[in-house]
């Protein structure tokens, strides 16, 4: 695989993981958004979902390019280890949450609950799974 397509299917899966939250938004019942977090870290203007979506991505495109590198080097399977990898970063950086909740400037305002819950956990581990399930399809 190259690079720009790596850079492509990360971006691509970050994407569909935005075009999904309001989905698990509402099956959850609980109002976090990465998209709203990122955006509103960025700008506090309308624009935020703009910049929300556009850090995003640019998020999948680093995340494609290093699956690219593990990938390469290890020869597991691009579905199997796109999966994989986003759930052990959903697991490894989810202690994070716990700043974000104490320094967000927008802490408390739509889309920026509280990230350190179990709730939102459950939620960050369903996204990563579904970034990474799309991940591994687009790289294959």
């Amino acid at each position: 695989m190259t690079r720009t397509r790596a850079a492509l299917a990360g971006a691509a899966a970050a994407t569909i993981w935005a075009a999904a939250e309001p989905l698990d938004i509402a099956l959850f019942r609980y109002g976090y958004s990465d998209t709203a977090m990122l955006g509103k870290l960025a700008t506090r203007s309308r624009l935020w979902p703009l910049a929300g979506l556009a850090i995003h991505a640019v998020n999948g495109v680093a995340f494609g390019l290093a699956f690219r590198e593990v990938q390469r080097r290890s020869g597991i399977g691009p579905r199997k280890l796109a999966l994989g990898m986003a759930l052990a970063e959903n697991t490894a950086l989810y202690p994070l949450a716990w700043v974000v909740d104490r320094v967000h400037p927008a802490r408390g305002t739509r889309g920026v609950a509280p990230m350190f819950t179990k709730t939102a956990f459950a939620q960050e581990t369903l996204r990563h799974g579904v970034f990474g399930l799309a991940l591994g399809r687009f790289a294959s």
